[in-house]
């Protein structure tokens, strides 16, 4: 075992503190990870606090990894020490099953993923995440980061990014299709810049007017308000993707009816409450409601090697560990533009 240092919520709903951890010792495929930096999620927000059941504590959050291999085991074989690498929302999965088979490990039906954290690993111990210095982890569940990305950037992307990559590409977002994305915060602000590299005509559907111009340096092409009656009469019927990533209840009727006919309403914020959608609202030309969840390791690895080659990273405030109590406030309230990363030299 190897005693490492770490941010810690010792009960929910509790302030995190440093602590010590141990990490399991470095098995045949295995890599040792040095984190540099990790991105904080609004999902370490609702598990840290219960927001969305029972958890596990004292709970290290994090699964937005970025950092440098440090040690490999004996039967690695993709990684060696020196790499830059990242690691995502999970770390293991039955291996065995047809979703797992078919590259869709976040879709596990084999005793379902193993998460980064607030989960349970193959040995039994609690899963611990990235908000500590380093981590061990197999190498099936490592990506490797780019050159063209810096590493503070590029650990968001191990959520947000992929969170929002892969429904885009799996609804076919591209030239020839309007995409809405409904929220300019950590996960609409990736979602806006990976629609625009893959050719699509992007709107942002915010509440205010008060991130316009972002929007649109971050390749929007149009951008409305919400809290505005007329948005939703101009814009009916105009979308074929619109891409949620609020987490909180919307008037779900009125953003349907801005789809064109066949289009998809995706859902990959998760709200803390119950919603009710009424049926009638998908009837009319053919739409649909669904959702997605993260992506798959070699999706994952796609997503990366996309965002290298056009050239961009998240849009981050790098904090020192001892600002992450005060980084969640500001993320529960909207006020930060747009992903907090922690730098984990500073735990």
């Amino acid at each position: 075992m190897t005693t490492v240092a770490a941010y810690a919520a010792p009960a929910a709903k509790a302030p995190l503190e440093r602590t010590t951890i141990e990490r399991r010792p470095v098995g045949e495929a295995d890599v040792l990870i040095d984190i540099k930096f990790a991105g904080i999620c609004h999902s370490d927000i609702h598990q840290a606090r219960e927001g969305w059941g029972p958890a596990a504590f004292p709970m290290v959050p994090g699964h937005e990894i970025a950092g440098v291999v440090s040690e490999v085991g004996p039967g690695v074989t993709e990684f060696q020490v020196g790499d830059r690498v990242g690691v995502g929302c999970m770390v293991d999965s039955c291996r065995e099953c047809d979703n797992c088979k078919d590259g869709l490990e976040q879709f596990c039906t084999g005793g379902g993923p193993v998460w980064t954290y607030n989960s349970t690993g193959k040995d039994g111990r609690p899963t611990l995440g990235g908000y500590a210095e380093k981590i061990v982890v197999d190498e099936k569940y490592v990506v490797r980061v780019p050159d063209g990305l810096s590493l503070d950037e590029a650990a968001p992307l191990l959520c947000a990014g992929i969170t929002t990559y892969s429904p885009l590409k799996h609804w076919n977002a591209g030239p020839g299709k309007k995409v809405a994305v409904v929220g300019l915060g950590g996960l609409g602000h990736m979602g806006v810049k990976i629609a625009h590299a893959l050719g699509a005509e992007v709107t942002v559907l915010s509440q205010s007017l008060r991130k316009k111009d972002d929007g649109l340096k971050l390749g929007a092409d149009h951008y409305y308000a919400t809290a505005d009656p007329e948005t939703f009469t101009s814009l009916k019927g105009t979308f074929d993707i619109i891409l949620n990533t609020v987490s909180a209840p919307l008037d779900f009727p009125a953003y349907l009816s801005l789809l064109r006919r066949d289009g998809a309403m995706v859902n990959v914020g998760l709200p803390e409450e119950a919603v009710d959608i009424p049926l009638r609202s998908f009837f009319g030309g053919r739409r649909s409601i669904s959702s997605s969840n993260i992506g798959g390791i070699q999706e994952t690895q796609e997503m990366l090697d996309f965002c290298a080659a056009h050239g961009f990273g998240a849009e981050i405030e790098l904090i020192a560990a001892d600002r992450i109590n005060e980084a969640y406030e500001r993320v529960v309230a909207s006020d930060v533009r747009y992903r907090f990363v922690i730098d984990t030299s500073t735990i």
